[in-house]
Formats: C-alpha cells, sequence, structure tokens
C-alpha cells in the first residue's frame, strides 16, 4: 500500500484507529484469499469478454458474505466501517490480484498470494491506525496509554492524508537508503 498506492479508499476512510485497521485487513483477506480461490479454480471455464464483470461477481459475493458475518458477529466493527465495507469490492488491490495472479496460477499460488497480499494490507492498515489513534487519543486498540487529549487532526480526515505522508516518505527514505548501501 505505501509503495503501490493501492487500497487508499479504506486505507484513509477506516483507520482512525488500529482496531478498526485491523478489522478491515481481516475482512480484505478473507475477500483476498477466497476470490483468490474462485477465479483461479474457474480461469477456464470464464470467456476473455467478460473476464472483469466476472471477477467483481466473484469479490462482491465474499464482500457481502464479510458485511453480512460483521453484522451478526461484531456488530460494534461493523457500525465504524460502515459504508467502507462494500468499497472492498472495487479495491484495486482486490480485483489487481484477482486479474494479475489468480487468473494466471495455480490455486495453491493463489491463495499464498491472497494470504501474502492481505495481511500485508492488515498490517498496513493496523499501523496507519495505531498511529493515528495514539497521535489522537493517546490510546491503542482503546487502551488509554496516557492521560490527556491528543492532537484531534490525528482522528479526523486530514490526520490520514497526514499520517500516510510521513508513512509513505519514511518507506521511500528507507528504499533510497538500502540502495544507497548496496
Amino acid at each position: 500500500m505505501f509503495v503501490l498506492l493501492l487500497g487508499l479508499c479504506p486505507t484513509l476512510g477506516v483507520t482512525s484507529s488500529a482496531f478498526n485497521g485491523l478489522g478491515m485487513g481481516v475482512a480484505t483477506v478473507f475477500v483476498l484469499v477466497m476470490s483468490n480461490l474462485v477465479v483461479s479454480l474457474i480461469k477456464n471455464l470464464i470467456p476473455d469478454k467478460v473476464r472483469i464483470p466476472a471477477f467483481i461477481v466473484i469479490i462482491a459475493s465474499f464482500v457481502t458474505v464479510v458485511q453480512l458475518l460483521m453484522e451478526a458477529y461484531t456488530p460494534a466493527l461493523y457500525d465504524q466501517l460502515g459504508l467502507f465495507i462494500p468499497l472492498i469490492v472495487v479495491n484495486c488491490i482486490v480485483l489487481g490480484r484477482a486479474e494479475a495472479f489468480a487468473s494466471r496460477n495455480s490455486v495453491v499460488s493463489s491463495l499464498i498470494d491472497g494470504l501474502g497480499m492481505g495481511i500485508g494490507f492488515t498490517m498496513a492498515l493496523t499501523l496507519l491506525g495505531a498511529i493515528r489513534e495514539l497521535l489522537g487519543s493517546l490510546s491503542i486498540f482503546g487502551f488509554q496509554l496516557i492521560e490527556g487529549d491528543g492532537m484531534l487532526v490525528f482522528i479526523l480526515a486530514p490526520g490520514a492524508f497526514i499520517t500516510l505522508g510521513f508513512l509513505i516518505a519514511l518507506m521511500n527514505w528507507l528504499k533510497n537508503r538500502s540502495a544507497t548501501t548496496k
């Protein structure tokens, strides 16, 4: 996410806390793994002309499953994530992995790819949410670390852009630093 800059809508929209980032990440992992599995299984049955619409229908089916499960079993998280759950359908990471990887590789490779991409996305969302929560409310996963008020801007939408910008700058700095030391 910090390098390819894909999947930014949920990243910026739901990461006001580490718990929200983790919840959206886990939902995305499920959708990635399951859609990669199904796409890889039926890739030879889908005509080229309807490949992308078919992938979207497959992804939307798993997003619906996630949405219904969240609404039933984790209503507080469901209320926090709200309309961002259906947006997993159009997340470039999910559709891109179905198109670029699962439709061209074996079932096992596609499962591993979905799991790896999903875990990486989950880590990025959780990190962004943790930083925003820590700076914005001086807590982590809802546990108050320091008494007092944080910087409200980090809980609000501008805080998402500011934090993401600093994390991208950090990733670029680390990448450039490792390239110059080789």
